[in-house]
């Protein structure tokens, strides 16, 4: 389980990739990850799960905090590649009415 964070140089798209499984054990680097960019407006952060295997219900509320942070700052959060699982997990949570979700497949929505 790992947390993975890059950052644009212009520092308005943050990319963080979650390997293996995303629970409360990585809430706080999941949390790391985003509040230790600077205050800037308008970032667009992508949560990549392409490499989760599992999600509970403390990252659903990681998702929404951030989804928070970044509402706050005029920026949006957007899920990248969720696997079948991963995706049945959010949808039965409904937050494909939150999120904007990019999958792998154009197919898979």
């Amino acid at each position: 389980m790992s947390v993975n964070k890059e950052v644009s140089k212009d520092g308005k798209k943050v990319n963080i990739n979650i390997s293996g499984r995303f629970d409360y054990k990585v809430s706080q680097e999941f949390r790391d990850s985003y509040r230790q960019i600077s205050e800037q407006e308008n970032v667009s952060y992508h949560v990549d799960l392409s490499d989760a295997t599992y999600m509970d219900s403390s990252a659903l509320g990681m998702l929404l905090l951030l989804r928070e942070h970044a509402k706050c700052h005029g920026g949006a959060v957007i899920i990248d590649h969720p696997s079948k699982n991963i995706d049945n997990i959010l949808k039965v949570a409904n937050f494909e009415q939150l999120f904007t979700i990019n999958y792998l497949d154009a197919s898979a929505a």
